[in-house]
């Protein structure tokens, strides 16, 4: 919370509205006490107390002014400025009622003698301010404490407004970090692959892979990395990458899509299946002679969006094909960096053969 100058502090408005508050409750309690104990002349007070009233909402609100120079100080010496400075604005506002009632035609409000004859004496005046002046003191500095509570529950709400502002910050630098990871990996095996294909001669293959790689960036790198993609967007990327590594492996390669069509515009992470489908076809198609299936499914069960990748290679990784790899940890992290503990990656050998990787998160269409 900021006040209107952008300082940090109690607002402008938020003061008012409690220094208001305040003196409202101030002229309501002597009004109802005036009227108890009968004094005469009520219409006559209560004009009086509406202006001492006023007077007072505008002392308070040179108060709150000096208050707001020590808002950056800390919090002891706002508490000894609070309760000094609320005194001699007490005062201040002793002496404008004893002025009011005492001084400006006093023989309205009390007809008596005997009281014009006490009012008269020495050392009344003083005796009469000082003792309101106390009073008075204790309702400004509960005013005091109000304000350095509202002060500091804006510094405090500052504060978290900030860390909450940083944590987002370092949320979204780990996204982008983790989803540019993808591209230069993927980047690497495919200039891998094509290196291979023109050593071995093979330029028509060459060529299409070329063209299929161009297909990909061109569409893969208008996004935000910070955005979602649709399944269907998603999918139709991985066709693109599968149809670039169907050139190298053109008789062992085929691939089964089925996404069901009430599930094409569920959000996911972009990319977020490229390392899978990479390491499908690293593990799963380039290790045997025999043709493999990489599968791309999707659900939906109990509200939550279940994707899975899987190959039927008769070469699974293993654990010492772990290595330095930013596959499978890559997916997980941006899947907890996204969606915290709703977003889930499981993956292992299949009982009939082969490998297969899922991934569970919440379901965030797109209109």
């Amino acid at each position: 919370m900021k006040n209107e100058d952008g300082e940090p502090g109690v607002p402008p408005t938020v003061a008012l509205y409690s220094i208001l508050g305040f003196w409202f409750f101030y002229a309501v309690l002597v009004t109802l006490r005036a009227s108890v104990m009968g004094f005469e002349a009520q219409g006559t007070m209560a004009a009086r107390r509406a202006v001492v009233t006023v007077i007072g909402i505008v002392v308070t609100w040179v108060l709150y002014l000096c208050l707001r120079r020590f808002d950056r100080q800390p919090l002891a010496t706002r508490i000894i400025a609070a309760f000094t400075l609320a005194a001699p604005f007490a005062l201040a506002t002793a002496a404008a009622n004893f002025y009011v009632f005492n001084i400006y035609d006093p023989a309205s409000l009390f007809p008596d003698s005997d009281y014009q004859k006490y009012a008269s004496e020495q050392g009344f005046a003083l005796m009469q301010i000082v003792e309101d002046a106390i009073s008075r003191y204790f309702f400004l500095a509960a005013w005091a404490g109000l304000y350095l509570a509202l002060s500091y529950a804006s510094e405090a709400h500052r504060v978290e407004r900030r860390a909450d502002r940083l944590e987002r910050a370092a949320q979204q630098a780990e996204l982008r970090s983790l989803r540019y990871q993808v591209n230069p990996h993927f980047l690497f095996n495919t200039l891998n692959s094509l290196s291979s294909l023109v050593m071995k001669d093979r330029r028509d293959e060459a060529e299409q892979m070329i063209l299929s790689l161009s297909n990909f960036y061109r569409t893969s790198l208008t996004g935000d990395p910070l955005e979602d993609v649709s399944l269907e967007e998603e999918v139709h990327l991985q066709k693109l990458y599968l149809d670039i590594e169907a050139v190298r492996f053109p008789d062992r390669l085929s691939t089964s899509i089925r996404i069901p069509d009430r599930l094409l515009n569920a959000c996911v992470p972009g990319l977020i299946l490229q390392p899978l489908v990479e390491n499908a076809i690293k593990y799963g198609v380039s290790r045997t002679s025999s043709p493999v299936t990489i599968a791309i499914e999707a659900r939906e069960e109990e509200g939550m969006l279940h994707i899975s990748v899987t190959d039927n290679g008769d070469k699974p990784p293993r654990e010492a094909d772990a290595g330095s790899g930013i596959g499978l940890a890559n997916v997980r992290d941006r899947l907890t960096a996204r969606f915290g503990e709703q977003g889930r990656l499981d993956y292992g050998p299949r009982p009939g053969g082969g490998f297969a990787v899922g991934l569970t998160l919440p379901i965030i269409r797109r209109s």
